[in-house]
């Protein structure tokens, strides 16, 4: 268990008791817990596996490489309509997690024996653009950001490099960048809320956790 790990569920406002029973079903697994871009992520001899992830209205397991497991029971969900890698699944009790115990360890175990067998996700190539150094240095060393940013649409995809781009000092570019790494990997848009909607909607009450 890692103490960092501790330290976010005692400081999020929601979700303490599914968090602890994901934790739980998830060091089960024999994964390694660490904090990555700011939530729970699970991994196995350095590659990343699952994430714990918090929403507004849902809290959710995320698999890195979601499309190459066979979801025999239909649970699995996109991030975003674009999204080729990321699939999670959604919680809104506890008691939808205890009751499915069984299924999400059969999950991630075959989550695990992707990674053994060096499984990748095959995506469709996008619009190149004029990536900026400190984002294509990102990309390089994670490939899972690679396969979400690739995944996106093209527009979503020209909306981060323009903004990232538009930091005038390399510090300010690499701040960008990892301010939304979190956002990319949730096959979400700059300007995508955690709520599924834009940021530029009124029906978005504007505190979510990706506003600026």
């Amino acid at each position: 268990m890692n103490p960092k790990v501790d330290e976010f569920i005692d400081k999020a406002q929601k979700w303490h008791i599914e968090m602890s029973v994901l934790r739980t079903i998830l060091l089960d697994c024999n994964l390694t817990e660490e904090l990555k871009w700011g939530q729970p992520c699970y991994s196995f001899n350095n590659s990343n596996v699952v994430m714990i992830g918090l929403f507004k209205d849902f809290c959710t397991l995320s698999f890195f490489k979601g499309t190459l497991l066979s979801d025999s029971n239909g649970i699995l969900n996109s991030p975003g309509e674009n999204s080729q890698a990321i699939r999670m699944i959604k919680f809104t009790n506890v008691k939808e997690i205890e009751d499915k115990v069984a299924i999400l360890k059969a999950y991630i175990f075959e989550a695990i024996e992707i990674e053994k067998a060096g499984l990748k996700v095959e995506f469709t190539k996008s619009t190149v653009f004029d990536i900026p150094e400190e984002f294509q240095k990102k990309l390089d060393e994670m490939p899972n950001l690679k396969t979400a940013f690739e995944s996106l649409t093209p527009g979503r995809q020209r909306a981060y490099v323009l903004y990232f781009s538009a930091g005038k000092q390399s510090q300010t570019r690499e701040s960008r960048v990892e301010k939304y790494i979190p956002q990319i990997l949730d096959g979400k848009g700059i300007n995508d809320c955690t709520c599924g909607l834009s940021k530029k909607m009124p029906a978005c009450d504007g505190t979510h956790r990706f506003n600026d």
